[in-house]
């Protein structure tokens, strides 16, 4: 059985539902916003960046968009928390802040 992803919520029973949720049709990550699972939230000081994009790649959950070579805020949407991006900047430029912003 394939889940159309586009038709789960949080009303879904779980008979139309794969085995642990498997998704097999390619793409369709972008249709999760798995940033309601945070309990942590990264804060980002545009002032104090000074655009190294150090912490672009070592988001797990491609998090940081990154356009013309200058990073931008948050996609919060896909964001888990994890703190990666904050233990990565140099700069003090992302700060870990208790809950969901």
């Amino acid at each position: 059985m394939r889940t159309d992803i586009t038709k789960i919520n949080e009303h879904s029973p779980h008979q139309d539902l794969t085995e642990g949720l498997m998704v097999f049709a390619g793409g369709t990550s972008k249709l999760f916003n798995t940033g309601e699972w945070r309990t942590n939230t990264p804060v980002f000081y545009k002032d104090k960046c000074k655009q190294c994009l150090l912490c672009a790649p070592v988001c797990p959950d491609s998090s940081i968009p990154v356009k013309d070579g200058l990073r931008g805020d948050f996609d919060y949407d896909h964001c888990k928390g994890c703190g990666i991006c904050a233990k990565a900047c140099p700069f003090g430029a992302i700060e870990m802040k208790e809950g969901i912003e």
